[in-house]
């Protein structure tokens, strides 16, 4: 029989075995919590030294955008990346610029205006870069330059050629490199004009550098010549020449000299269906950019003889800033420069002593550093002129001829690109104000 002591000692037994229990429970919740908030705050920790690095890596490099048409253009943009690369290298080597390095983040445009302008934005917005620069085909320079204008990014066209993009479309935020198709048609205008040629027929792709160059070539000429007349003009879509029948079609027209804007693929093939069917015998060729590497070697023997061409003759510079760019490369690249190597490298430490002068990314500060700004280039020193931010970069004029079976450039001359350059009145009438 159960007392009433004995039932209350067992009550009171019962009730202690509960605050203990609950007791024991309160503990192990509370550590359990602790565990679960030391497990957060170890997994924040991570989280946070996981983001820091690519902040810190963000905040100790200057991301640059460069977008150009690798896939279509291989001849001329496989050096072109070479040249940029190298660049980088010896700009990141010597301390990079305002103490942080240089990263190039490069796209392919497919040579489309459309993915040249949708491409900026992915590089502009994803991989914050703080500038552009880049370009090959006159029409996805044009896009990219009225992209900078929209977006208010610095850019700097590499490459392009068109008259537009300093002169009609020229912007305040828009730079370019490399001589105008204006200018390389004026340097070799004066050489043209010496033949005392009056027949002459001209041969273009059909797009914005072609239209320019043939223009540019018919109004020089017919005002250092009056009585020059155009016999026949071709202009196949560019890289889909047809080029038996536009070498049969200007041979027809038995003209005196041809004046040639061709490159690439298709100028390969028009001089061999030209020198099949004889067109160049006893005529006079005036040639733009026949004279690069990138166009030139490819022929190997069947390249032209004699004709007067813009080119590169890396072969034959012989300053001390020319010799020790190609000697660095060919140490880093077991191969030689073309011009595009030479446009590549030149883009991008002009876009190193851009930013050096500016102190900053910022576009505006880029876009006023840049004008009037002084780059010195393996071939000359160069200055971004203020009135239409086009590039003293010169040109090579020379002809062809062979050499161990090879296509090479002799007797050339390297003109300043301040000497081809329209008055800055014409400037001025052409270019909209920033």
């Amino acid at each position: 029989m159960i007392t009433p002591a004995r039932r209350a000692k067992t009550a009171m037994t019962s009730e202690g075995n509960n605050v203990t229990h609950r007791i024991g429970f309160l503990q192990r919740f509370q550590r359990l919590q602790y565990l679960k908030c030391s497990s957060l705050l170890a997994v924040g920790a991570a989280i946070l030294a996981l983001s820091a690095g690519p902040l810190a890596q963000a905040q100790s490099t200057i991301k640059i955008g460069e977008i150009n048409s690798y896939k279509a253009q291989p001849a001329f943009l496989e050096p072109y990346r070479r040249g940029w690369e190298m660049a980088v290298d010896e700009v990141n080597a010597a301390g990079g610029v305002l103490g942080k390095k240089l990263e190039v983040i490069a796209r392919d445009d497919n040579g489309n205006p459309g993915d040249s302008v949708r491409i900026a934005e992915e590089l502009m917005t994803r991989e914050r870069v703080a500038l552009l620069f880049g370009g090959f085909l006159s029409n996805t320079g044009l896009a990219l330059t009225d992209y900078a204008k929209q977006r208010k990014v610095f850019f700097l066209a590499a490459e392009p050629l068109t008259d537009k993009i300093v002169w009609h479309n020229g912007n305040k935020y828009t730079y370019r490199l490399r001589p105008s198709t204006y200018m390389l048609v004026a340097s070799v205008v004066k050489e043209a004009v010496k033949l005392k040629k009056k027949r002459w027929a001209i041969v273009y792709p059909n797009y914005e550098y072609g239209q320019s160059a043939a223009a540019s070539f018919k109004a020089l000429m017919q005002q250092a010549q009056p009585d020059v007349e155009f016999v026949a003009e071709q202009a196949p879509p560019l890289g889909k020449i047809d080029a038996g029948a536009v070498a049969q079609a200007l041979a027809d027209a038995k003209p005196d000299a041809i004046f040639n804007a061709l490159f690439a693929a298709d100028l390969g093939k028009f001089v061999r269906e030209g020198n099949t069917r004889g067109l160049f015998d006893g005529v006079e060729v005036v040639s733009l950019l026949t004279g690069e590497p990138e166009y030139l070697d490819p022929l190997k023997g069947e390249a032209p003889v004699n004709w007067i061409v813009t080119g590169y003759p890396w072969y034959a510079i012989n300053t001390p800033e020319h010799k020790k760019f190609v000697d660095a490369y060919r140490k880093k690249y077991n191969d030689y420069p073309r011009n595009g190597s030479l446009v590549g490298y030149a883009a991008l430490m002009s876009i190193a002593a851009g930013i050096k002068k500016a102190g900053s990314t910022d576009a505006d500060k880029l876009a006023a550093a840049f004008s009037g700004l002084q780059v010195d280039t393996p071939v000359a020193p160069i200055v971004y002129r203020a009135q239409d931010h086009q590039s003293t970069l010169g040109a090579f004029v020379g002809r062809t001829g062979l050499k161990d079976g090879k296509g090479i450039m002799t007797s050339f001359t390297y003109i300043d690109g301040a000497a081809l350059q329209l008055p800055d009145a014409e400037v001025k009438k052409l270019r909209p104000a920033d």
